[in-house]
């Protein structure tokens, strides 16, 4: 229905972000929502997937068009919902996900939120060999460090970094093996977000 959304960037939460276009404020679930730089009025441009079903209507936003085709390809999948398709891609390492898919590795995908061995098992067998061909050449790129902005961690960043891990389905227990080291850390809330997801998927 949309293919992308241009505007200004409103809010960003933990689970979505806003984005003003011609007075109307649209809604965006993104699979990291505060990769986006919080300096008020800034214009994005964001690839939109709307997802309707009986019960919900909902925009999903991506920072490409590759990106966006990897979460409609893990939608197909049987088990594999919006909330668990965006926690997926919130890992920032897609080049890692198809790796898995291709060498069968279902301890790694069980490593997700919301992905047991029986949905692993269905990942493979619904995509191994299949996402090369719909984006071809970008999976190491769709979360380029180029789209990171230079920025000064703020007051309460690691905090906005943990509701957005929360958020993806993570919980609290595996959060908080993760918490002290990243407390050492001055970063902004994107970043801790990537390393927590670095650390998550190697518990």
């Amino acid at each position: 229905m949309y293919e992308y959304i241009k505007g200004r960037l409103d809010y960003i939460g933990p689970e979505f972000i806003v984005i003003e276009n011609n007075g109307i404020g649209y809604q965006i679930m993104t699979p990291n929502p505060f990769r986006y730089t919080k300096e008020s009025g800034q214009e994005v441009q964001v690839y939109t997937y709307h997802y309707v079903r009986e019960d919900i209507m909902a925009l999903y936003g991506f920072s490409s068009r590759q990106e966006k085709a990897l979460f409609t390809k893990l939608l197909n999948v049987t088990g594999i919902g919006p909330k668990g398709a965006l926690a997926i891609l919130a890992s920032g390492e897609p080049s890692q996900v198809v790796q898995a898919i291709e060498n069968e590795d279902e301890t790694f995908l069980t490593k997700f939120p919301g992905v047991g061995k029986k949905t692993a098992r269905q990942i493979i067998l619904d995509l191994k060999g299949k996402l090369p061909d719909i984006v071809p050449d970008f999976f190491p790129d769709l979360f380029s460090q180029e789209k990171l902005e230079d920025q000064h961690p703020m007051n309460g960043d690691f905090e906005e970094a943990i509701l957005a891990l929360q958020a993806l389905g993570y919980s609290d227990r595996e959060l908080k093996k993760i918490s002290p080291d990243l407390k050492k850390e001055k970063l902004t809330t994107d970043q801790y977000i990537k390393k927590a997801l670095q650390k998550l998927l190697k518990l």
